[in-house]
């Protein structure tokens, strides 16, 4: 499980560069605190970074579970999927929005096939 544990730190790590992205976003763009609107390039970044945290609330536990469930190796394969499908979307989502389909889909399967095999692996 260390393996998987490792996987979530940088899945965590991610985030935090995210967030500081957003806070770099703001002050270039011009959008004080507490404003999350006002500048579309702003509002790119903190969409992504809003994106990624819905995300995680799903990643985090299920590939705990599923590496406790099923297989540490195969948890980890898929977060680390997860980790760039959301690097993916973070660069396609800033850079066109309409094109951030292949890193959402390289982080949305990863967290439904976690999310299935912890069910399947409770029942």
């Amino acid at each position: 499980m260390n393996l998987v544990h490792v996987v979530v730190a940088i899945a965590l790590i991610e985030f935090i560069a995210f967030a500081f992205a957003v806070g770099g976003a703001r002050a270039r763009y011009n959008v004080p605190a507490p404003a999350t609107t006002g500048n579309e390039m702003f509002e790119r970044y903190y969409r992504v970074q809003m994106n990624t945290l819905e995300q995680l609330i799903v990643f985090v536990p299920a590939v705990l579970l599923y590496g406790t469930y099923w297989s540490p190796t195969v948890a980890a394969v898929l977060g680390v999927v997860f980790i760039l499908g959301r690097a993916l979307y973070y660069f396609t989502y800033i850079k066109d929005p309409k094109k951030r389909g292949a890193g959402f889909g390289l982080t949305f399967l990863p967290n439904a096939w976690l999310g299935g095999g912890v069910l399947g692996g409770a029942i």
